[in-house]
C-alpha cells in the first residue's frame, strides 16, 4: 500500500505535462489554471485538517509563489521544444541546483565519501541532460530554438530551487509537511494571478482555456499531497526516488502520446540520457 501511495506523485507529475499540452491555451491560461486547481485542493485540505502554523505561513506562501516562476518557464519551454526535450532538462537543472544548495547551506552529504559520490551523481545528471539534447541531425533552426528555450528554462529553474529549499529551513521544520501545504498552494495561486494580470491584463481570468487547465493544478496538488504521505510512510529518500519516475513517464509520453518526433540517434541518446538522470537522482537521494 505504501508503494502505491508513492507511485501517485510519480504518475501525477509524469502525466501533468501531457495534460497541459492537451488542454491548450497560452502560458498565462496554463499557469493561472494550475494556480486555480492548486488553490481548490489547498482549501479542501485546509478544511479537513485545519493545519496552518503562523510562523511558517508566510515562508510557505513565498515558496509556492517561487514555484510559479519555475513552472512558467517549463510551460514556455513545452511550447518551444516540446515535453520530451523539456522534462529531462528541467529535472536535471532542478536536481543539480537543489543538491548543491543542500550541501552548501544545510551541510548535506556529510563526509568525503558522500561528497565524492554526490558530485559524481551530479556529473551523471549533467551528462544525461546533455545527451537528451542531441538531435537527429545538425539543424541551425533547431539549435536556435533549443538555445531560446534554455535561456528561459535555466534562469526560471531558480524558482524551483527556492520552492524546494524553503521547507528545509528550521522555521518550516515540520516532518508531516501538512502545515505548509495550504499556504504553498495559496502562494501558487497568488503568484499565478500576478503573472496572468501582468501578461494578459486580466483577460486570462475570463478565458475558457484557463478553467480547462484547472485540472492540471488539481493533478499537481493531489500529487504533492500524496508525496507528503509517501515521505511519512516510506521515508524521504525512498519517496523521492520513486517520484523520479515522473521524468521517465513525461518524456516517453511526450514522444509516444504527444508524438514529438525523436528518431534514430536522437531517440537512443534521449533514452540513455534519461537513464543517467534517474540514476544520478537515485544516488543523491541516499547520500
Amino acid at each position: 500500500m505504501n508503494i502505491l501511495i508513492a507511485l501517485i506523485p510519480a504518475i501525477g507529475w509524469g502525466i501533468q505535462p501531457m495534460i497541459i499540452s492537451k488542454m491548450g491555451g497560452r502560458e498565462t491560461n496554463q499557469i493561472l489554471g494550475t494556480g486555480l486547481g492548486a488553490l481548490l485542493v489547498g482549501l479542501v485540505t485546509l478544511l479537513l485538517t485545519n493545519m496552518v502554523t503562523g510562523a511558517a505561513f508566510w515562508m510557505s506562501l513565498l515558496s509556492g509563489a517561487f514555484w510559479v516562476i519555475g513552472q512558467t518557464g517549463q510551460y514556455i519551454s513545452f511550447n518551444r521544444i516540446g515535453v520530451s526535450k523539456t522534462m529531462p532538462l528541467s529535472t536535471g537543472f532542478q536536481l543539480v541546483g537543489t543538491s548543491l544548495i543542500g550541501v552548501l547551506m544545510f551541510g548535506e552529504w556529510k563526509g568525503a565519501g558522500a561528497r565524492v559520490f554526490g558530485f559524481l551523481a551530479i556529473a551523471l545528471i549533467i551528462v544525461g541532460v546533455l545527451m537528451t539534447t542531441v538531435g537527429e541531425k545538425s539543424d541551425g533552426k533547431d539549435n536556435s530554438t533549443m538555445a531560446a528555450a534554455l535561456t528561459t528554462l535555466l534562469p526560471t529553474t531558480i524558482g524551483y530551487w527556492i520552492y524546494s529549499v524553503l521547507p528545509k529551513i528550521p522555521l518550516l521544520a515540520d516532518k508531516s509537511g501538512m502545515s505548509y501545504f495550504f499556504p504553498q498552494m495559496l502562494g501558487i495561486f497568488l503568484g499565478a494571478s500576478v503573472y496572468a494580470l501582468v501578461m494578459s491584463k486580466g483577460k486570462a481570468f475570463s478565458e475558457a482555456a484557463t478553467w480547462k487547465n484547472g485540472i492540471v493544478g488539481i493533478v499537481f496538488s493531489l500529487s504533492a499531497l500524496a508525496y507528503i504521505f509517501s515521505a511519512k510512510a516510506n521515508g524521504v529518500a525512498t519517496a523521492y526516488v520513486i517520484t523520479q519516475l515522473n521524468v521517465v513517464i513525461s518524456t516517453l509520453g511526450g514522444m509516444f502520446v504527444l508524438h514529438e518526433a525523436r528518431r534514430g540517434r536522437a531517440m537512443t541518446f534521449t533514452l540513455l540520457g534519461l537513464l543517467l538522470v534517474v540514476v544520478g537522482s537515485v544516488v543523491t537521494a541516499f547520500l
